[in-house]
């Protein structure tokens, strides 16, 4: 008699990588760049929020998200029946490729990309096409459109595309969605949304309004900083949002992180403050790695992308030794946070090394 088995694509799923904390170095106070995360507290109102919510933790939180659908609606200006929320944007993955494929469906995705991606492909039994990025790490959109087939269901693009940077433009996603088919969903996964600053950005939610086959992902994990809280959601045309909805984990989204999110929505002015000073120092640390002869892809996320290949690990043993951590993939290169300026700024006397 055998054991129980779990499906087969289940022993096949590749497993996600964390960004790990630092390592303490005596006299170094250490910096973690490893996860993207804000490295600004929560506002002191958003605190407030959550803490008059753990007083209820002894009941379920409210299922529908009515008071947090209703401040989605207000800044959003879109239908509550287009809205599904999750906990993160990466649970929205999940629950669109458990809603919309079977076995042997394909899924079109650029890589390097978001890590979760193969993973959930691989979780719902579908079929991963990955298409490489371009040497400047951009998604190659012709070559996307052109691995389409009548076996693929979804495709996903990551704008700004993690861990490489660059961020795709409103010409480029209107020239793709005209080749895609209507039957096909075209997931914007707008994770690092905020951080945008380039001509002709893409505007999601006017997207989304023009196609009946577009879904957008946010989150309020990156620049919202409810990284902990874990609070995504999807803005698509209704049917689509329903389907999201119906395969979501029941009371997935806790009381505590509902009430952190409206807060947050509540405080976005001054949220956003901080978000442009990111962005500030982001383009401080990317003139910097510039002028220091790095080739960079154009960074409109909260982090660089270092392109080091097998110098990877010389570069994470580095970074260690710097009580820094940042994010390494295999042979490829490693992706760093913008985080305070003080680990930024080691960030770059340690970059200078290797450039």
């Amino acid at each position: 008699m055998t054991s129980p088995q779990p499906r087969p694509n289940v022993l096949e799923i590749p497993t996600y990588v964390p960004g790990r904390p630092p390592t303490p170095v005596p006299g170094l106070t250490p910096y973690k760049l490893s996860s993207n995360e804000n490295p600004y507290p929560p506002l002191p109102g958003v605190v407030e929020a959550a803490m008059t919510a753990v007083a209820d933790v002894n009941r379920y939180p409210d299922m529908g998200s009515v008071a947090l659908y209703d401040a989605l609606v207000e800044r959003l200006a879109v239908p509550a029946e287009d809205l599904a929320l999750a906990t993160g944007s990466v649970a929205l993955i999940y629950q669109l490729l458990t809603a919309f494929c079977g076995p042997g469906d394909e899924v079109v995705h650029a890589w390097r990309s978001f890590e979760a991606y193969p993973i959930a492909v691989t979780t719902a039994g579908a079929v991963g096409v990955p298409v490489p990025v371009t040497a400047d790490g951009r998604h190659d959109l012709a070559a996307m459109a052109a691995a389409i087939t009548e076996r693929t269901k979804v495709v996903l693009l990551c704008t700004p595309n993690n861990p490489t940077g660059p961020a795709l433009s409103q010409a480029e996603v209107d020239g793709f969605l005209a080749q895609v088919p209507p039957h096909v969903v075209v997931v914007l996964d707008e994770a690092y949304l905020e951080f945008v600053r380039m001509p002709d950005a893409l505007d999601g939610v006017a997207t989304y309004r023009r196609h009946a086959n577009v879904v957008l992902f946010r989150t309020f994990s990156k620049a919202y900083g409810l990284a902990g809280f874990r609070v995504g959601y999807a803005v698509a045309p209704a049917p689509l949002a329903a389907a999201l909805r119906a395969v979501g984990l029941p009371f997935g989204v806790s009381g505590v992180a509902q009430a952190a999110a409206i807060a947050s929505l509540a405080a976005e002015e001054a949220l956003l403050e901080r978000v442009e000073a990111l962005v500030v120092e982001r383009d401080r640390v990317r003139d910097a790695l510039l002028a220091q002869g790095w080739s960079l892809p154009d960074p409109q996320g909260n982090f660089v992308w270092l392109e080091v290949g097998d110098r990877t690990p010389d570069v994470v043993a580095a970074a260690e030794a710097a009580a820094l951590t940042v994010r390494p993939f295999a042979g490829e290169g490693v992706r760093v946070s913008i985080g305070e300026v003080e680990g930024n700024d080691r960030l770059i006397a340690l970059a200078s090394r290797f450039a």
